[in-house]
């Protein structure tokens, strides 16, 4: 069953306990143990600089600095406006000789030349030079093995806290020692210049795979950190084997070990995190010879109409101090959070350390799965609620990556938008999606996993003339999967898309297994059914020289 930290496995070092200062390289104050510097990375602060600082130091930090507001409960809650995500258009990788056989480029992998990063990075050491630094070094990768060692090195306080909270924890011990494998430079205030660095606005992620380093510019939004470094693995970890997913995953008091992928949105934090079961991660995994290993040491969890009752483990994680909680509205008088009022974004976040979690699995590690649960939210409202799939519709239906946009979520959005992102996680995958599926593929024949497609979307119509899947329903049918009560269930084949539906579900009406009986107009389903399954097929175009004859005729009929 989960296993709760031991107090020696996460130490904090205190700027206030030792302070030293490298004269030979700036005379700005140094707080914190450590045996490194930053003249490592080319930097020369004139500033402060606190190494590895606690959660409450940072806190005291950030309250300082007036960049964020103490919560009644004792989270701290920030604004990141006018970045509230992540800027798909704004990532590069450099093209060099290290990465030009390797990345699949395109939109998603935009190349950059060395020589635009390199003009970036020095306006960044200028810049960073400038001001007081808040320096983590952690670890990303629970495995001992297939992780990396990552230093974050930023402006902000509470993007260190953020560092702290989303990778993994080392003693101190390890920092004596420490060598970054990977070191992410976060200059969120600095505006890039598209004609001096090559990109396309004042905001710039770039990845540097021959250097090891990731440059953040013109973003607040702190989830760019992590997913830099979910992007390194994703482009490392093929080349020992070992498969880099964008799933959750838990585990069952048998260790029977679950993954659920999915787009946001979809369910993938709020699934995971069942009482019932242990958690592993919430986003970001590694399969290797050994079994399942999470990336992170965090939850980065949204938080829009989050409740008690809905999602209590995740509530209550809300409520802990060292969360931070991002765009959120507060009550600027009792400072009480409002999670139903998205007026600064749909995707308010809440970020905290993985054991806040009740039934947390500490180590972050769990054997080969069973299940493996991909998650969309239809728009649409024709796709079942849960449906079995072969080990071809599983290949087609990962490189197809299908969740829906639904109106109003953004400008222009009038009715639902279908959205592929090939293994459930397009924007983060430097290689080619085939090679991610191929080795999905020959990771679920070798351990017998078998696949779920569960749909979160929408019943009874599409959006807005149906209604969103309850959550209870959803729950019955994942736990009846992931227990074992559908393997002897009779299962009916749906005609539009070939899935085989369970005809029944322990806890879940029978009327709702079957989506076309859900609406009032059959030949309204029809249209729909239609429509979705002929945008599955255009968007598998791309895949057919690919993949096998099977998995090509696994898809919609």
């Amino acid at each position: 069953m989960p296993v709760q930290p031991e107090c020696s496995t996460i130490r904090r070092e205190s700027r206030l306990a030792s302070m030293t200062t490298d004269m030979t390289e700036t005379s700005a104050p140094v707080t914190g143990r450590s045996n490194r510097d930053l003249s490592v990375h080319g930097l020369k602060p004139s500033g402060q600089v606190s190494w590895n600082l606690s959660p409450a130091e940072l806190y005291e930090e950030s309250l300082r600095r007036r960049d964020g507001e103490l919560v009644h409960m004792g989270a701290i809650a920030t604004v990141t406006a006018p970045h509230t995500g992540r800027s798909p258009n704004d990532r590069f990788v450099v093209r060099d000789e290290q990465s030009e056989e390797v990345v699949d480029w395109g939109s998603v992998n935009v190349p950059v030349s060395s020589a635009h990063f390199s003009a970036l990075r020095s306006d960044v050491i200028e810049f960073l030079n400038e001001r007081d630094l808040f320096v983590q070094d952690a670890r990303a990768g629970e495995d001992p093995t297939h992780g990396i060692d990552v230093r974050v090195v930023s402006e902000s306080a509470w993007h260190s806290l953020f560092a702290y909270n989303m990778f993994l924890r080392i003693d101190e011990q390890a920092r004596e020692t420490f060598e970054p494998d990977f070191t992410v430079l976060h200059a969120p205030h600095l505006k890039a210049d598209p004609a001096r660095h090559g990109c396309r606005s004042e905001t710039a992620v770039m990845v540097n795979f021959t250097t090891r380093e990731v440059l953040v510019t013109g973003t607040r939004y702190a989830g760019e950190i992590k997913k830099s470094i979910f992007s390194v693995l994703n482009h490392m970890l093929p080349d020992s084997g070992v498969l880099p997913m964008h799933c959750s995953a838990n585990v069952g008091e048998n260790g029977d070990v679950a993954l659920f992928f999915g787009l946001s949105g979809t369910g993938k934090t709020t699934l995971s995190a069942d009482e019932s079961r242990g958690l592993i991660g919430d986003d970001e995994h590694g399969w290797s010879r050994s079994g399942i290993f999470n990336f992170e040491g965090g939850c980065y969890a949204k938080t829009i109409r989050l409740s008690r009752d809905g999602e209590p483990e995740i509530y209550q994680a809300t409520q802990m101090f060292g969360t931070i909680l991002e765009n959120v509205v507060l009550d600027q008088k009792t400072r009480t959070v409002d999670y139903a009022d998205g007026s600064i974004t749909e995707n308010t976040r809440a970020s905290y350390p993985i054991h806040y979690i009740p039934n947390a699995v500490l180590p972050s590690r769990g054997d080969h799965p069973e299940n493996v649960v991909f998650l969309t939210a239809d728009a649409f409202g024709v796709l079942p609620p849960i449906s079995r799939l072969t080990s071809q519709q599983a290949m087609y239906h990962f490189l197809s990556g299908y969740t829906a946009k639904v109106a109003g979520t953004e400008r222009g959005v009038t009715e639902p938008i279908a959205t592929f992102s090939a293994c459930f996680g397009a924007p983060f995958l430097p290689r080619h999606p085939g090679v991610y599926a191929e080795m999905l593929g020959d990771k679920l024949s070798e351990h017998g996993a078998t696949v779920w497609l569960v749909n979160t979307g929408w019943s009874g119509g599409g959006y807005g003339v149906g209604r969103r899947m309850k959550l209870a329903h959803t729950r019955s049918m994942v736990n009846a999967a992931l227990g074992g009560r559908l393997d002897d269930v009779e299962y009916l084949s749906d005609p539009v898309f070939g899935l085989a539906i369970p005809a029944t579900v322990p806890g879940v009406p029978e009327e709702v297994l079957q989506p076309r009986g859900t609406w009032s107009d059959g030949a309204a389903y029809d249209v729909s059914a239609s429509k979705l399954a002929e945008m599955f097929r255009k968007n598998f175009e791309q895949f057919a020289d690919r993949v096998s004859d099977e998995v090509r005729k696994a898809g919609p009929k």
